[in-house]
């Protein structure tokens, strides 16, 4: 009876922490969601709940966003400098992180620890430096290819040291089998490195991809026209003028931009989990 009370207990208990934790993670979006469809008056007047609504619902703030603005310009902006950040930082960072993890030379762990050093060096204080590269020496200021080209300088430092970390993890054994049964270097680590890696792989790549999504301050230094603006950059600068916040739009725009990442994690979510507890092992 004391056990069945007991597991009674922890269950209710379980189900108490699970309900808190649910309602942390979908509050923000229902928050968002309700600020999108209520009137621009329910957002304002105080006699409202900011939980629900008077007025009827609609959808105006996103006419407005998709009509009134180049939010949709924003938004292929954003996808192609992530996109392009993302080849540019794996193209990069798995021979490198390979090089460091796997090849013993001197000082590889030194330079490891260096380059992921680089990675916590604030903006603020490479910003310069970089727009003088960008602007005087690429001429690339005030278009999206400026932040193709300075974003890899905060994403490749971490990458490069989050695959040093997977590829550790793979044992030395099957590498070495597939040297014994005729691979070369580079077949050994395409056929055998990189497919239990593969969770290591994409843990960086979505990291690298919503690294670039979320950057603000690089978008704000390099890019001023409205058509180079990429998400970040566009829905604050051009939705909030002077003291007059577009907060239906506003947060339309974060909704539209936030649930695509959302559903990326959460579908990688299981496979993340079991490749790095099991996955070079395998």
């Amino acid at each position: 009876m004391l056990v069945s009370r007991r597991k009674l207990v922890d269950v209710t208990l379980y189900y108490l922490a699970l309900l808190f934790y649910l309602v942390l993670a979908v509050f923000p979006i229902y928050w968002m969601a309700m600020a999108t469809l209520k009137d621009d008056y329910d957002l304002v007047d105080p006699d409202v709940s900011p939980f629900w609504f008077r007025r009827p619902l609609g959808l105006n703030h996103f006419t407005y966003l998709f009509t009134q603005t180049n939010f949709l310009v924003w938004l292929q902006n954003t996808f192609i400098i992530a996109a392009c950040v993302l080849v540019i930082t794996l193209a990069i960072c798995i021979p490198g992180a390979y090089a460091l993890a796997r090849l013993r030379f001197l000082g590889a762990e030194q330079i490891g620890i260096g380059i992921f050093l680089t990675y916590l060096i604030p903006p603020s204080l490479l910003f310069l430096p970089l727009s003088q590269i960008v602007s005087a020496q690429l001429h690339l200021v005030n278009t999206k290819w400026a932040l193709v080209l300075v974003y890899p300088t905060f994403t490749i430092p971490f990458c490069i040291w989050l695959l040093m970390g997977f590829f550790k993890r793979v044992p030395l054994e099957i590498e070495e089998a597939a040297l014994v049964d005729g691979c070369n270097r580079l077949q050994a680590i395409v056929r055998v490195v990189l497919p239990v890696s593969v969770a290591g792989i994409l843990t960086a790549a979505i990291f690298a991809f919503t690294l670039s999504m979320q950057d603000f301050i690089y978008a704000l230094t390099f890019v001023s026209s409205s058509d180079e603006k990429p998400l970040t950059l566009g829905v604050p600068s051009e939705l909030i003028r002077g003291d007059v916040f577009f907060w239906g739009e506003l947060m339309a725009g974060a909704l539209i931009a936030g649930l695509p990442v959302a559903a990326i994690y959460n579908f990688f979510l299981d496979y993340f989990v079991e490749g790095i507890t099991g996955g070079a092992v395998k």
